[in-house]
């Protein structure tokens, strides 16, 4: 490590709007199981957030040129993604982040065969069908979801799980694009129930956008869950206190943040880095769930 470095920081940049991360609970909680694993080793994490990809290779340049960082945590893995062979053109270790398997948890995918550099994969599939599964137990036959941006490896998968396990069921979902904002999940579940063949299950892919998606749904008179079901993707207190409490796909984000600290340091350790997954995501049905067209909660 250089004299201009800070001695065992590990890096993470996220190209979002700022404004987001005051809103989402998910990185805060990422970003806390991270420094506590890192903390045991007298490590820290490097927090940089800029406005797009663009502006995230040139923090990891810079970084490669005052030897700023051990290694770095790559995280929203995109469509053609340039950052891995960046960081490698740059010599910067990196552990990859979030990027699914062929196989899911145990397969003969994971381990980070063939890729830039050591994974924690998650399995985005699985809790989609699981929660497709309960709509559909529920009668729910119009079901849309409110995505994340279409160029992320994350939101590819879950739509395709959803459009796969929709099209075995006989039906065709709506899916549209967010940005996981407040204003989007207002928006866009407004133009959904004003829509021909409105809805009666959405699907989020994140808390802030179902909680902003009941608010919208209440200002249009819709009952919840009487006449709309709503399911976040991630838990949070928002989705605990929101009235009626919304059912969620919920996942230990703390715990992943763990993992994904085990995997920087035994990259920066210079060992086997061990196959990881994240933890998967599960069910939690609360109040904003019922059959369709009862008022009985899931």
């Amino acid at each position: 490590m250089g004299s201009t470095g800070f001695p065992g920081a590990v890096g993470l940049v996220l190209a979002r709007p700022a404004r987001l991360l005051g809103a989402e609970p998910f990185f805060m909680e990422f970003i806390a199981g991270i420094e506590e694993r890192l903390a045991e080793r007298g490590l820290s994490v490097l927090l940089h957030v800029v406005a797009d990809e663009e502006a995230e290779i040139a923090a990891y340049r810079r970084w490669a040129a005052r030897e700023l960082v051990e290694a770095v945590l790559v995280v929203n893995r995109t469509v053609g993604d340039r950052r891995p062979s960046v960081l490698r053109e740059l010599g910067l270790p990196a552990v990859l982040v979030g990027e699914g398997g062929a196989d899911g948890p145990g397969g003969t995918d994971g381990g980070g065969s063939g890729t830039a550099g050591p994974v924690v994969r998650t399995d985005d599939a699985g809790p989609v069908h699981e929660a497709l599964a309960r709509l559909l137990d529920l009668g729910h036959r119009r079901i849309a979801r409110v995505g994340g941006p279409a160029n992320l490896l994350h939101t590819r998968a879950r739509t395709a799980a959803l459009t796969e396990g929709c099209r075995a069921a006989g039906i065709e979902p709506v899916v549209v694009e967010g940005d996981y904002s407040e204003e989007a999940g207002g928006r866009l579940t407004k133009a959904l129930l004003r829509g021909p063949d409105a809805p009666t299950a959405i699907l989020y892919d994140n808390d802030v956008m179902a909680v902003a998606g009941l608010a919208a749904a209440k200002e249009l008179g819709i009952a919840v869950p009487e006449r709309l079901s709503l399911v976040a993707w991630d838990d949070s207190t928002m989705c605990r206190l929101a009235s009626p409490p919304l059912t969620t796909m919920s996942v230990d984000v703390h715990r992943y943040g763990v993992l994904v600290a085990e995997s920087a340091l035994e990259l920066i350790d210079g060992r086997p880095v061990a196959e990881r997954w994240s933890p998967a995501a599960r069910y939690v049905p609360r109040g904003s769930t019922a059959r369709c067209g009862a008022a009985s909660t899931a």
